[in-house]
């Protein structure tokens, strides 16, 4: 008797303590208060030795600071980098006025920039300015890339820059596009008392690309020699690879995207010399970063390619000659962290034991030594190797376990713990309990992964409303086996909510094996991979399947819209932010990778389009979009709308006036509503109780941090 009354007495202690835990507050949640449930980890940022690494750490102050610690010992002592003194630079991006992409030279005596679509240099010492091009214009650019090229080859992070220096200052590799034949798509913005429109040059799938040219200006002549390339072919051109002996090779694909060339080209008369030659049956990804790396001699480089179904790495000498592949099996290859030329090893991560997780391992060049560096069941992000390959930092975790930053030795023995991103809080607030978990799909071909977060005090018995939030694209899987937590996602499991994320064959997770699939299909099979899985939800007994809400913008806002009408016997409500909702409003370069043209697959194009399947819309819908998207044009949810009034549907519209691809990047109140109005939607729709009065008040009313 006495021993159940000392063990009722200490359950109830417990729910005593669990009882005071904390909750987090609105403005916690939403306006940034701080929790510091988490704090931020120390990041390993070079060794100096084996034995001495240095260290960044944020301290309470807020301030961040460096000290050289002692593996052996733990003496820290403050670090600063030894640099050469050097002369300030000068602010040019302020000094010359229009000017774009300021760039100094390696050697640090010129700058080059771009100004109305002519690239210009200018020498550090004098000042002064020399023109290498004079024919630009609205439709001939130097060196500034056409809209295409920037957001699906060159990259948003360019900043539309496209030239490239030589590493010993003497040339510049730039791009000339022409865009006299590009359509142009308008785009209204509301300003003044009429407004105007933007004709952006924007190629959509079938229509003419931008004509580009690939030249070499001399610095010291000012001479360009243009590579040896027909600009009339249907073609694209990667970044350009200056090499670290100064050869230039050019990165050459097909307009089917099926076919991949690397150009070494003579500086002097612009003539190539074929390198690398890849064909694939699908398409090959031309904006992969990192495709090559060099070894430490120069002697060759290494490759990375998915032609085998799955991202491996090759080896090659500086002619194009196929060495050896180094890695192979099912599973991805990623960074490469080191290459030891001597002991010809690499040091890289892969996907290998488990394809939610990153883990780091040495291979031999010849692929025949392979080693598992970390332990355990954890994902590991950040490798550093020391100098003699002796140890790594790293950090590490899993959904249920908080990051840890260490020095693991490569036996894979943790040599030190470094820091912990729990909080002085971390115990002090009630935390939703996550996992991951997998998912067969419809074919019983693929394991898919999907990620659960509990409500707080989650009782099986009760039936809970779910949020789905998604993105889908190819290769772009959002599910890794990490810790992650965040006050917003610890709200809406204090509220009820049970958050869940999925993800498809073409994720990432399958390799090129699973993209494949969705070829000249895009958007099918993703659809229904996320079909089978809400299935699977809908299963759980404290599911319930009359609130099964999924939402995402972009590729995701389309798989939100195909959700509530090819899905609509599974989802029940979305919030779908600047959706494409037909391939044929999509730029050329990412639509036609993996659905050809519309005249070489009008059946692909039909049957992926939401608008064929509107008329099976039967749950809410909101739609919502920025009038001024020059990405995915408002053309998209324009379109899809009307459709749904001719069928007379019921659906919910909110446009942004003035606003791009990210609602609130050009107003930060727009942002906010934009916000506020998806969690009006999941309280009304899916919790089911009216919206907090916070979460409505003016903005500069909310807590704000200093």
């Amino acid at each position: 008797m006495r021993k159940l009354i000392l063990f009722t007495a200490s359950a109830l202690f417990c729910l005593s303590i669990n009882a005071q835990k904390k909750q987090v507050s609105y403005e916690q949640a939403f306006a940034n208060k701080p929790t510091n449930i988490t704090k931020q980890v120390p990041q390993i940022t070079k060794w100096i030795d084996d034995d001495n690494y240095v260290e960044s750490r944020r301290e309470s102050d807020g301030k961040t600071k460096m000290f050289s610690v002692n593996l052996k010992t733990g003496e820290a002592v403050p670090y600063e980098e030894k640099k050469e003194s050097a002369k300030p630079k000068k602010d040019y991006e302020a000094l010359i006025s229009g000017s774009k992409n300021v760039t100094w030279s390696p050697d640090e005596k010129w700058v080059a920039y771009t100004k109305d679509n002519n690239l210009f240099i200018r020498n550090a010492e004098s000042d002064k300015d020399i023109q290498l091009t004079t024919d630009g214009s609205e439709t001939i650019k130097n060196g500034y890339a056409s809209w295409v090229y920037m957001e699906e080859i060159l990259g948003r992070g360019t900043r539309y820059r496209a030239f490239w220096w030589s590493p010993d200052s003497k040339k510049i590799c730039y791009m000339r596009f022409d865009d006299s034949q590009v359509p142009t798509f308008p785009i209204y913005v509301i300003k003044d008392q009429r407004g105007f429109l933007e004709n952006e040059h924007y190629p959509k799938p079938g229509d003419k690309n931008p004509e580009v040219k690939l030249g070499i200006v001399d610095i010291e002549t000012q001479k360009t020699t243009w590579a040896d390339f027909n600009e009339k072919d249907d073609q694209y051109f990667g970044a350009p690879v200056w090499t670290p002996t100064g050869q230039l090779w050019a990165i050459w694909m097909n307009r089917g995207q099926d076919n991949l060339k690397i150009y070494n080209v003579d500086l002097g008369n612009g003539t190539k010399t074929e390198l690398y030659d890849e064909k694939q049956t699908t398409w090959i990804d031309l904006d992969r970063t990192n495709r090559i790396q060099f070894l430490p001699s120069h002697t060759g480089f290494i490759m990375r390619s998915d032609k085998s179904g799955w991202e491996h790495y090759y080896l090659y000498d500086m002619k194009g000659k196929l060495v050896n592949q180094v890695t192979n099996g099912d599973f991805t290859v990623g960074t490469i962290y080191k290459i030891d030329e001597k002991a010809k090893m690499i040091y890289h991560n892969a996907r290998k034991e488990n394809s939610a997780r990153w883990d780091l391992y040495s291979t031999s060049f010849d692929g025949k030594k392979m080693n598992r560096l970390s332990f355990g069941e954890y994902s590991f992000a950040g490798m550093s190797i020391s100098p003699n390959n002796k140890y790594f930092a790293t950090a590490y975790s899993n959904v249920s376990t908080p990051t840890t930053v260490a020095i693991i030795d490569m036996k894979g023995k943790m040599v030190k713990e470094v820091g912990s991103v729990k909080g002085d809080e971390f115990a002090n607030y009630e935390l939703p309990k996550k996992e991951l978990y997998r998912v067969k799909s419809a074919d019983g071909l693929f394991d898919l992964p999907v990620t659960i977060t509990y409500p707080i005090n989650f009782d099986p018995t009760k039936k809970y409303p779910v949020l789905v939030s998604i993105y889908g694209g190819p290769n772009a899987g959002r599910i890794m086996d990490t810790w992650n937590s965040s006050a917003t996602e610890i709200w809406w499991a204090q509220e009820g909510l049970i958050q869940v994320v999925f993800d498809n064959r073409s994720s990432g997770h399958f390799g090129k094996k699973g993209m494949n699939y969705i070829h000249r299909q895009l958007g099918k099979y993703e659809i229904e991979d996320y079909m089978q899985c809400g299935k699977w939800l809908k299963g759980k007994s404290f599911i319930d399947g009359s609130r099964l809400a999924i939402t995402g913008g972009s590729f995701g806002g389309y798989m939100t819209c195909m959700a509530l009408t090819y899905g609509a016997d599974v989802f029940t409500h979305g919030v779908a932010n600047a959706s494409v909702t037909d391939w044929q409003f999509y730029d050329t370069h990412y639509t036609e990778r993996y659905m050809d043209t519309p005249k070489e697959n009008p059946d692909g194009y039909k049957t992926t389009s939401v608008m064929t399947y509107a008329d099976k819309l039967k749950g809410m819908l909101r739609i919502v979009h920025g009038t001024s998207d020059d990405n995915v044009h408002m053309q998209n949810s324009l379109v899809f709308i009307n459709k749904l009034q001719d069928l007379k549907k019921h659906f919910e519209f909110m446009l942004y006036p003035g606003e791009r691809h990210g609602i609130g990047g050009n107003n930060r109140a727009k942002g906010e509503h934009n916000r506020t109005e998806a969690y009006s939607f999941y309280y009304q729709y899916l919790i089911k109780k009216p919206v907090p009065e916070q979460f409505w008040q003016p903005a500069q009313q909310q807590a704000r941090p200093f």
